[in-house]
């Protein structure tokens, strides 16, 4: 099963994702801030993060470049949700490493989009990486290797 880690300090916020994510048959591990967040991705390993920017202890960007920095955590997709919504804001995510970034508020399709779409991505890289897919530029199995 899918694991996905959701680090959100706000409760409401953070109870509202897991459900809909566990809806969706999605494995979700949760942190309410950012340092716990690093701990959990670390020893759980997810599939994919979605992040909060503005938290406690440990703001998103803090732990993006944590998670960046350690090699067994490095490759986690980390989808950034948050109420940071100016454009120097986004950038800096960016520049991180984030895979994407969608403000608050959002809605459910759009965060479920991005999470698909984000996996899908990260399947197809592990299938070329390990020689059972070829991908193409469009970051999609080509037609040849796909049957195979």
């Amino acid at each position: 099963m899918t694991k996905i880690l959701v680090i959100e300090d706000e409760a409401p916020i953070r109870d509202k994702i897991v459900t809909v994510l566990e809806y969706e048959k999605y494995d979700v591990i949760d942190a309410p801030n950012g340092r716990d967040g690093v701990v959990s991705a670390q020893k759980y390993h997810p599939d994919l993060i979605i992040c909060d920017v503005l938290m406690p202890d440990m703001n998103g960007y803090g732990a993006l470049a944590a998670l960046r920095d350690d090699p067994d955590t490095s490759d986690i997709p980390v989808i950034f949700l948050t109420a940071a919504a100016s454009r120097a804001d986004m950038r800096k995510g960016m520049e991180l490493g984030a895979d994407d970034y969608i403000t608050k508020p959002y809605t459910v399709e759009e965060l479920l989009t991005a999470v698909r779409t984000r996996l899908e991505r990260q399947e197809t890289i592990k299938r070329a990486a390990s020689g059972t897919g070829e991908a193409s530029g469009n970051g999609k199995i080509s037609e040849e290797t796909a049957g195979s």
